[in-house]
């Protein structure tokens, strides 16, 4: 068909106004994320100065390092140090950040900052090791080159920093959120004397006990799954870039880790045999040499920097490396001036959000803004300026359930008073002991686990820490323990220790113990938007332990099919108030998928070389008896 002049016009024109249109989507709202980016990127370079330096360690290996240094030289200036496997970008001396520091605005306030890769990563000259073992200093004096580790770095680093770093004051910090708060945990040992101030937000402490590999030794699965397979990729040498995790195609990671078998296949299968860690893992299945040198908190004694140390309750990755580093400077290193904060929040959230809200929850507060400007702020500036308002709290929590924040001189609180509840008939948990013999039993199949979310998710699912557990608590595979109504608060604090008498015609197996908030029918929505609360089962905490381990960490041993036996951990700590009307809830189940790995529940010596043929159902027992009173036992305060 033949078009007329007046057809091409309109068509030209229809054409030119889409394209304007398009053009204008394309182009950036005046307030958004890309144009906020664009302003702090500038806002940054203008009031620094940047160059990219290359500072040599005692054993000659020399670390890549990025300084910004106020324009301003009227004055002197302390330093903030971050150390980190994560890279410095920007990299390029005429190439800035849109933020410098751990939260925004901080380099309003004036210091200088400096940002470092660890010695084999990124543009850094060495060999990277994770979680690297501390080698304790030499009683007759400083360590030489062949005894070097991430104290001597720091130390180093340190030390050229205050000699080779214009109109400095002579105070140092460092600070680092997960992986780089590691780095500051192990760098405030045998501090060098400049080294005044440390900010371990989140750290890694201990990698088979808790934290982002293990918990209690049993294997997180799809979060280190998710993390090596793109962090642990080799380097041939200094680049400033690694690959990018390989594309699995699918977001469901149930389904793609039930699909992948057992942990035996998948060095070869999955990851191509190219993550050394991986293998590292599986070759140190207890807590044996390999994983005790890696758990820094064992070396934290009189230490001299002062430490602001910062955790989440809601943090799915490092929620143990807060809590156990404080109770190691609590134990060993008494005189250490510190302040210890938990919050609602998850990952190195603290350092980022408003926190008025987590997931489902509302808090009434923005406590991350709170924590910035009433604790992080001054402690930099009284440490590292001796601009010394208000003493800091030693440990300021936040009381989740009750919504408040909560000032202590020690954590746990000293007037917590261990209060037991036991599972007994029905699904009753009481603070009285059961007085005739009972259990529950249930069939653990590692063919259908039990999931740890009801959310697709391939990594972790960052809200799992306060989901809704009713779609576990209606799983048959999955005991459930309720008190009555509260008919008043309930407050608890510090760790929930768990003792557990069980029984498996296995002959190895996981149990699982979840605290639950359970909220009355009638609860409105808390956050703006929110889903509504009748109902909801809101997890408070929970953990793994695997039976094999029940003697020790250090040695496996196999369950006697049918044969009681015993079981005793503890839930790391929790502030949490159940509000009267509320129920204080247990669940008991022995998989967690793919959160931690499938037990096999057949004992095999080195869990991670079962084969399918290891992979049986097993049915559970859990006793409530007089001799044999399975229970939770929780600080409760007045």
């Amino acid at each position: 068909m033949r078009r007329t002049g007046r057809t091409c016009l309109a068509v030209w024109a229809l054409t030119a106004a889409t394209a304007a249109d398009a053009a204008h989507a394309q182009r950036p709202a005046p307030d958004s994320a890309a144009v906020r980016a664009v302003r702090a990127v500038r806002a940054v370079r203008e009031r620094y100065v940047k160059r990219e330096v290359r500072i040599p360690m005692r054993d000659g290996t020399e670390l890549f390092t990025a300084i910004y240094a106020p324009r301003d030289t009227t004055r002197s200036y302390p330093i903030l140090l971050m150390r980190t496997p994560y890279g410095v970008a920007p990299y390029g001396a005429d190439q800035y950040p849109a933020q410098l520091g751990p939260w925004a605005g901080l380099e309003q306030d004036g210091y200088v900052f400096v940002s470092q890769d660890v010695r084999g990563r990124y543009m850094s000259d060495g060999y990277y090791q994770f979680m690297t073992p501390h080698v304790p200093k030499l009683v007759d004096g400083p360590r030489g080159p062949a005894n070097v580790d991430e104290s001597t770095d720091t130390y180093d680093t340190i030390d050229w920093l205050v000699k080779h770093v214009a109109h400095n004051n002579g105070r140092v910090g460092t600070w680092g959120n997960s992986a780089p708060g590691f780095f500051v945990a192990a760098g405030m040992i045998d501090a060098h004397p400049a080294h005044v101030a440390a900010y371990p937000s989140a750290p890694m402490i201990d990698w088979w006990l808790g934290d982002d590999r293990h918990h209690n030794g049993a294997f997180t699965l799809a979060q280190t799954f998710n993390f090596l397979a793109g962090f642990d990729q080799p380097r041939s040498g200094p680049t400033t870039t690694y690959p990018a995790r390989p594309a699995f195609g699918t977001s469901d990671g149930y389904n793609f880790h039930l699909a992948a078998g057992p942990l035996s296949r998948y060095s070869k299968e999955q990851l191509g045999g190219r993550v050394a860690f991986w293998d590292s893992i599986a070759a140190h299945p207890d807590y044996d040499a390999f994983w005790q040198k890696r758990a820094i908190w064992r070396h934290v004694k009189d230490i001299k920097p002062s430490v602001l140390t910062v955790g989440g309750w809601y943090d799915a990755e490092d929620r143990q490396g807060p809590l156990r580093l404080q109770a190691a400077l609590r134990d060993s290193s008494a005189r250490t001036p510190q302040t210890f904060v938990m919050g609602p929040w998850s990952h190195g959230a603290w350092n980022r959000v408003e926190g008025d809200t987590f997931g489902p929850l509302a808090f009434g507060t923005r406590t991350g803004a709170w924590f910035r400007d009433s604790i992080g702020r001054p402690f930099f500036a009284c440490a590292l300026k001796q601009q010394c308002g208000a003493a800091l709290p030693r440990v300021a929590v936040f009381a989740t359930g009750s919504n408040a924040w909560r000032t202590f001189d020690v954590w746990p609180p000293r007037d917590a008073k261990p209060t037991p509840f036991y599972l007994g008939d029905g699904g009753r948990l009481t603070r009285e002991p059961p007085t005739k013999a009972g259990g529950d039993a249930y069939v653990s199949d590692p063919a259908h686990p039990v999931p740890y979310t009801q959310a697709v998710s391939f990594g972790y699912w960052r809200e799992y820490p306060t989901e809704d557990q009713r779609f576990a608590s209606r799983r048959p595979d999955v005991l459930t323990y309720r008190t009555e109504p509260l008919a008043e608060d309930l407050t608890i604090a510090g760790p929930i220790g768990v003792t557990m008498h069980v029984a498996t015609t296995g002959t190895d197996g996981d149990v699982i113990v979840k605290v639950v908030d359970v909220f009355p029918d009638d609860a409105p929505p808390q956050a703006p938007n929110g889903p509504r609360m009748d109902g909801y089962e809101q997890l408070v905490h929970g953990n793994v332990f695997r039976l094999r381990w029940r003697r020790g960490f250090e040695r496996s041993l196999p369950m006697t099919p049918g044969r009681a036996d015993s079981v005793s951990f503890a839930l790391e700590d929790v502030m949490h108030t159940f509000k009267k009307g509320h129920r204080l809830e247990v669940q008991v189940q022995s998989t967690w998928f793919p959160l931690i790995d499938r037990n096999p529940q057949t004992f095999v010596p080195n869990i991670y070389q079962a084969t399918e043929r290891d992979f049986k159902p097993a049915t559970v027992t859990v006793f409530h008896a007089p001799a044999r009173a399975s229970r939770i036992t929780v600080g409760v305060m007045p």
